[in-house]
């Protein structure tokens, strides 16, 4: 004899899982930003503990900088034959926008293996803690602009109505800073040797970069000029620069740097929304 089966008797099938999915990707992101008074208070933190029991305390970070661009402003300008009063700001701000830039890079690289205790016991979406580098490096970022200021009252620039461009470079920066942050940051943590690889891989664009040299110091000729120029333009963060330190120098900004930044910026979102849908279920147990 056949036994009945009663159907409701049977389980339904579990319902797949949703970790992998984009829309768990959004909501990641959405909720890390919801939750800015944490990662607001973490990133003041950490500019605290970097610089306690220190006299001077976060005035260093300007300190630092400015004495780093005036000195080497004032070596390479003289070794190029530049004119100090536009050579200086120029390396200065190059400085400063590079240390956003790397600042981005090397600690977002380290920003899960860093926070492992915190991953583990606080129970916070993932991009809380990119929030926190970026949220940091904007701090730091802040107290340059001092310098900014001062350079300006001493060598006033020939300013325009092309500085409020400054403000979609700003916004750029910060969107790059948040994938940069998510792709670095978690496969870093998966493959540690990513790290290492990308401090050489910095410290080597720095010098391919025109931040103590300019693109007018590549050669007499105009065929020579013109040769070396277009292997500068190969670099991404020469473009980087451009849109941001032009528009506070007075120089026209021409459109091919903004569209090369923008879409650095279209794919790196698509790539870190790729890595957070794949791998950010597994920070947690990589750290």
């Amino acid at each position: 004899m056949s036994a009945v089966v009663d159907d409701d008797a049977i389980p339904a099938r579990p319902e797949g899982s949703d970790s992998r999915s984009f829309a768990r990707a959004v909501k990641d992101l959405g909720d890390g930003f919801a939750s800015r008074e944490l990662w607001f208070h973490l990133g003041w933190q950490d500019i605290k503990q970097r610089y306690r029991r220190s006299v001077l305390g976060p005035l260093w970070i300007v300190i630092a900088t400015g004495v780093t661009a005036i000195a080497m402003g004032l070596l390479y300008g003289e070794l190029f034959g530049m004119d100090i009063k536009v050579f200086l700001p120029y390396v200065a701000l190059g400085f400063i926008f590079w240390n956003f830039i790397s600042s981005s890079i090397l600690e977002g690289s380290e920003v899960f293996s860093k926070n492992e205790g915190l991953i583990k016991q606080l129970p916070a979406p993932v991009s809380v803690h990119v929030y926190r580098v970026v949220w940091r490096a904007l701090i730091i970022f802040a107290h340059n602009v001092v310098i900014i200021v001062i350079l300006f009252l001493i060598f006033p620039p020939p300013l325009n109505w092309t500085v409020t461009l400054i403000v979609p470079a700003l916004v750029l920066y910060v969107l790059n800073s948040i994938w940069v942050t998510i792709v670095f940051g978690i496969l870093s943590t998966r493959f540690r040797d990513i790290g290492q690889l990308l401090t050489t891989v910095v410290q080597l664009v720095f010098f391919m970069t025109p931040i103590i040299w300019t693109t007018q110091s590549l050669g007499n000729s105009t065929g020579e000029t013109s040769s070396r120029l277009k292997l500068v333009e190969l670099n991404p963060m020469f473009h980087y620069l451009e849109i941001a330190r032009g528009p506070l120098l007075g120089e026209p900004v021409e459109f091919y740097h903004w569209a090369v930044v923008l879409g650095c910026t279209a794919v790196g979102w698509v790539l870190a929304m790729l890595v957070m849908r794949n791998y950010r279920a597994r920070v947690a147990y990589w750290v």
